[in-house]
This record gives C-alpha cells, sequence and structure tokens, in this order.
C-alpha cells in the first residue's frame, strides 16, 4: 500500500489519472463479486431468474427481497424450480411438468419432497349410478380398490397412493362424495400431494329380460294282476323363470395437478350381463390410458 502511495506521489498528472482509473475499476469490479457471491437465486419454472435475499421459507411459499430494494415479495413454491442460496447449496424445490404424452418415456425419479408430487398417483373413490341414479358406495369403493389394484401392477415406476390412506385423507380434508364438486383436480392432488388423479363412474342400466317356462306331467296306471284296468291318475307341473340383464358402462377420467385432463374415455360391456360386472369396460380403459406399462 506505502508502494502505490509512493508511486501515486512521484507520476505526472496523467500518469496520476490513468492509475486511478485501473485502481477504481478493480475496486468496483471486486465489488461486484463480493455482493454477486452474497445473492440468494429464485430459479422459476418460466425461466425467471429473481436474485437478492430470501428471507422467509414456508411449506408453500418463500419471500424475497430483490438486491437494493426492501419490498418483500412472496413466491409460490408451485412457481419455483430451485433456490440457490449464497451459501452455494442448492435447493429443489418443483420440477417442470412435462407432456403427459412424454411422461412414460422419461426416467422415473422416486426422490420426494413436500412440494415434489411427480410420478405419484391417487385414485378417487368411483361414483355408481344405478338407472342414472345414485346407487350404492360400496359398488364405487370396490371400483376404486380394483383400479388400485390393476395399476399397482401394471403401472412400474410410479408411486400409487393405496385405497384406504387416500380415503382417509381426503375425509380429514373435508371432500367428501357430496362436496367433491366444490374443489379442483389441483386442490386434491395438493391434499392427497400426488402429480395424477383418477376418477370414474360405473353405471348400470336395466337391460332385457330372459324368461324360460317348462312343464312336466306324469301318469299312473292302477292294475290288478295282469287282468282288468282298475283305475288312471295322472298330474303335471309348469314352472317359469325370469333374468334381469344389464347394460354396463365405465367412464374413466385423469387429471394431473394443474387441473389438465389427459384422459377422459367411456366404454360399454360388449354384452349384456346378469351380475351388473363392471371388470371387462374398466380393464379396456385402464390398459389405454397414459399411466398404463406393460
Amino acid at each position: 500500500m506505502l508502494h502505490l502511495l509512493y508511486l501515486f506521489t512521484h507520476l505526472n498528472p496523467m500518469k496520476k489519472l490513468y492509475l486511478w482509473l485501473i485502481v477504481s475499476l478493480i475496486s468496483v469490479n471486486l465489488f461486484a463479486q463480493t455482493n454477486t457471491a452474497k445473492q440468494d437465486i429464485i430459479q422459476k419454472l418460466n425461466g425467471e431468474e429473481m436474485k437478492g435475499k430470501v428471507v422467509k421459507v414456508t411449506d408453500s411459499d418463500v419471500t424475497f427481497i430483490y438486491d437494493g430494494e426492501t419490498a418483500e415479495y412472496v413466491v409460490k413454491k408451485s412457481d419455483i424450480a430451485k433456490i440457490v442460496h449464497s451459501s452455494g447449496r442448492i435447493e429443489i424445490i418443483s420440477q417442470q411438468s412435462q407432456p403427459s404424452q412424454d411422461r412414460q418415456k422419461d426416467p422415473v425419479s422416486m426422490s420426494a419432497s413436500p412440494a415434489d408430487h411427480h410420478n405419484k398417483i391417487a385414485v378417487l373413490p368411483f361414483t355408481y349410478l344405478m338407472d342414472n341414479q345414485p346407487g350404492a358406495d360400496a359398488i364405487g369403493l370396490k371400483a376404486q380398490e380394483d383400479t388400485y389394484g390393476f395399476l399397482s401392477q401394471h403401472s412400474a415406476g410410479y408411486t400409487i397412493l393405496d385405497s384406504r390412506t387416500t380415503n382417509a385423507m381426503l375425509a380429514k380434508a373435508g371432500v367428501t362424495r357430496d362436496k367433491m364438486i366444490s374443489f379442483t383436480m389441483k386442490e386434491i392432488c395438493d391434499i392427497l400431494g400426488v402429480e395424477y388423479i383418477v376418477d370414474g363412474i360405473v353405471t348400470q342400466n336395466k337391460g332385457y329380460q330372459t324368461s324360460s317356462s317348462s312343464e312336466n306331467s306324469n301318469t299312473k296306471v292302477k292294475r290288478d294282476g295282469d287282468k282288468d284296468v282298475k283305475g288312471i291318475s295322472s298330474y303335471g307341473s309348469s314352472s317359469s323363470n325370469a333374468v334381469q340383464r344389464y347394460d354396463v358402462a365405465v367412464s374413466l377420467h385423469i387429471y394431473m395437478d394443474n387441473n389438465a385432463s389427459i384422459y377422459s374415455q367411456t366404454h360399454k360391456a360388449f354384452l349384456s350381463n346378469t351380475d351388473g360386472s363392471y371388470a371387462g369396460p374398466l380393464e379396456y380403459l385402464l390398459k389405454r390410458c397414459p399411466l398404463y406399462r406393460k
């Protein structure tokens, strides 16, 4: 430092000016580097970068102040990809959603954070309609369990929430079947912590009846040895049977945690049946949905 002062005092005015400019540029550069190193950087899913200081992090939001400002901004975690802290630590917050048609081709990430729904599925209790009127809830719960069982065997790499856990979490959040219409699919995904929601409807309508009838008759002849006929008696019976047949259809809907509908199809049973089974149409739709993997 003393050496620099000595040089500065013995230089001519023009050289003094040059030296002063060089020192000033070096100082500004060092200050800028030091200031940048102390920045927190928020990288949003839309590509935007926010540079400044992170002052508060909650389960759902991040509070942030831009460099040179005092106003606090609250950013939703669902809009943030990652935070690069001034210490150098990188905190992954959310992952960019990819087009549904490409999802099955991508490597599956099983890592999770509180805000990460990636590759997680929940199946809602199905709605059951009998002749277009609300039917027994038990059949809707059975269809939910059947769907969970099928996808568990044919959705390798996905994490599927079991039906009991799904229903318990919905009940605790007040999402009952009669109130479900008041919730968006994104809200339900947030409640269950999943990326995909599978919802469905089983419809049974009475079709035609088949009937059959039969008759039986019998005659007895009474004889006295091998001689004269003493008497003849006869009797008969008839019976009929009617069988009710049902037309069955299943509608399947799949939503993402951004409220996007990625699958919506309905399939009817090929033939009417007598037990109202929905297994055939349900399996047909599941094999063709985006979440199915052989």
